[in-house]
This record gives C-alpha cells, sequence and structure tokens, in this order.
C-alpha cells in the first residue's frame, strides 16, 4: 500500500477513475481531438481530485521543445525586474507558454551557465536581458533555433530581436532638462559600470550632453552592490562634504536617489532650488517620499509584454515578420526636485 501510495500517477489512473480510454484522457489533457463537453469535464474533475500532473517531457521527446520560456535577468533583488517579469506573465498566461527564470548577477560567466542549462532543456523561446554576452553566450544564443528577444536596451545589435529604450537618449535626455533648468555644478552618483552596460550607456549620454551645453560632471562616485536608501543617504553625505558648491545629483537610479533626497531633507536643503536631484526607472513604491523625485520611467512592464508577445507570435507562426527592433520611448518626470 505504501508502495501504490508514492508512485507516480499514471494516464491508466485518469482513465480508470474517470471511465474512459487512455487516449481519450490523452487527447483531453493536451487539448486536441473532438471530445464532448461531459466526457472532457469528467476527465479534468479525475485528473484533478487525483492531483494528476501530465507528464510534458513525453510530449516534448517528439517535438524537441517544451512549453516553457527561458527568462535570464540580472537581479531579483531591485524593482525593476520583478515589474518586467510581470508583463511578461501577462501575456505568456493566455498561452500554453511557461516563463521559468534564470538570474545571472550582472555576471556574464554565470548568465553563460545558467543559458546553457536552460537551452539544454529545449525551451520554446529566450528572453534575455542586455546585448552584451560573452562569446559562448552569443553563439548558444544564434545555434539555438528558437526565437531570441534581448531585452531592456536597444542601444546595439541583436542577436533576434530587442525591446527596450535607448539608455543614451536617456541619460542625453536628462542632461538636457537640468541644464534648461539652470542647473551647473552637477555631481553623479551611480553604481560601478564595469558590468552594468545599460547604467554605462546612461552615463555616456548624460556627460555627452553635458559637455554639448559646456558643462563637465564636477564631481562622481561610484558604489558596488545593490541599490538601498542607506546606500544613496551615505554616498549623498559623503559628495557634499566634499563638494560643497554643487547644485544638482543625477542619480544611476531611484532608490539611492530617495536615500539622497531623505538625507537632504533632514537637513533642512532648500529642494529643488538649492540643490536639484533626478534619478532613474520611476519606481512606483517611492511615490510615497515627502516630495516626488524627479526620475524617468524605464517602460519596464512594457518590455516585458512586447518581448512576450514577440516570442508568443514566432512561437505560434514561425515565418511571422515580428519586429526586429522595438524602442519604447520614456519620459522625464520632474516631480518636485528638478525645476521647469
Amino acid at each position: 500500500m505504501a508502495s501504490d501510495d508514492t508512485r507516480p500517477l499514471t494516464l491508466r489512473d485518469v482513465s480508470e477513475a474517470s471511465g474512459v480510454s487512455e487516449m481519450t484522457v490523452s487527447r483531453v489533457l493536451r487539448n486536441r481531438g473532438d471530445v464532448s463537453t461531459a466526457t472532457r469535464e469528467r476527465v479534468l474533475s479525475a485528473a484533478k481530485s487525483l492531483g494528476y500532473v501530465p507528464n510534458k517531457i513525453a510530449g516534448a521527446l517528439a517535438s524537441q521543445r517544451v512549453n516553457l520560456v527561458s527568462v535570464i535577468i540580472p537581479s531579483l533583488r531591485n524593482m525593476v525586474f520583478p515589474e518586467v517579469m510581470s508583463g511578461i506573465s501577462a501575456v505568456l498566461e493566455e498561452t500554453e507558454l511557461q516563463p521559468v527564470v534564470g538570474v545571472t548577477d550582472y555576471l556574464p560567466e554565470k548568465e553563460e551557465r545558467v543559458l546553457y542549462e536552460m537551452l539544454s532543456w529545449r525551451p520554446s523561446g529566450v528572453i534575455i536581458a542586455g546585448l552584451e554576452h560573452t562569446d559562448a553566450s552569443r553563439a548558444m544564443l544564434k545555434a539555438s533555433g528558437i526565437p531570441v528577444v534581448e531585452i531592456m536596451d536597444v542601444d546595439g545589435t541583436p542577436i533576434d530581436a530587442m525591446v527596450g529604450i535607448s539608455h543614451r537618449r536617456a541619460g542625453r535626455k536628462m542632461a538636457e532638462a537640468i541644464l534648461k533648468a539652470g542647473y551647473q555644478r552637477i555631481g553623479f552618483l551611480g553604481t560601478k559600470m564595469p558590468l552594468d552596460h545599460r547604467a554605462r550607456k546612461r552615463f555616456e549620454g548624460f556627460t555627452g550632453a553635458l559637455a554639448k551645453g559646456g558643462v563637465e560632471v564636477a564631481d562622481q562616485q561610484f558604489y558596488s552592490g545593490g541599490s538601498a536608501l542607506a546606500k544613496g543617504r551615505e554616498m549623498t553625505e559623503t559628495m557634499l562634504a566634499r563638494e560643497p558648491d554643487l547644485d544638482f545629483l543625477y542619480y544611476s537610479n531611484d532608490m539611492i536617489a530617495a536615500g539622497g533626497l531623505l538625507s537632504l531633507l533632514e537637513k533642512g536643503v532648500d529642494i529643488p532650488n538649492q540643490i536639484g536631484l533626478a534619478g532613474f526607472n520611476g519606481v512606483e513604491l517611492l511615490e510615497g517620499l515627502p516630495r516626488q523625485l524627479a526620475t524617468m520611467d524605464a517602460c519596464r512592464t512594457e518590455i516585458g509584454r512586447k518581448a512576450a508577445e514577440i516570442i508568443s507570435e514566432r512561437v505560434n507562426s514561425p515565418e511571422a515578420d515580428t519586429p526586429k527592433v522595438v524602442e519604447l520611448t520614456p519620459k522625464i518626470s520632474y516631480g518636485d526636485t528638478l525645476r521647469r
């Protein structure tokens, strides 16, 4: 009896419980063939009461693919990628496809390992963050024979398709808004950039636009590790102790910008007249701050949706004429920390 209690359930168990043939059970569970509504409901009810889950590997042996979409992202520790995942899930839940997530911690070698393991399961598609990969990762993606969508960035050439924003343009637009507001002594605070290519591109666009306006970044400070309010507070205080005459602080993300904002408010600094601030990402969680932070929306949910739509359409119609490049346009939110 103990052995029977723990053995895997089979189609025969569902067949016996529902009173129909194994072939009919198989057709119902694969949503194939002409089966009456009453029979379908009886089979599904029996499968549910037994706790039966179909073995998708068996079906995959014939098609050489499973109904999984590999989603490879750098982190789940910040507010950015959960919103991307929400966009992906919203589209895929209307299909037979399911997302499965791998995290790389911004490490190219780890991305290579995660991608290797993911592709060994023969997924139906890959959604992967960024355009920069190791040669081995690029080779695997090119040879996979499945739809590949690189997300978050369009400043480069995709392996197959890409969905995102231009981070260089985002940095440039923010610099132009800061200069237009009359700020001249500008500090930059952000993540160390060798492995965060999108932050690097925003910084390049930002400094390039400042230079065009005859302004250089007066001071800059970089950190490694997760983004947090405490880190933003610490960096802000350190920078202003070093350069007290700065009149604007531009942060590479909203979380550290929020820490800087809280620190300055506690000190009674007149924001945005004495010092202006801006971040990046448009994190909704921070809308409860005492002042609305100037920021730029990174279109995260829409990026996830568009990427999943391309994968879904290509899986259903391999010859579908889907776009190779989908560029979304982020907008500046001036809030209460950037003069207009």
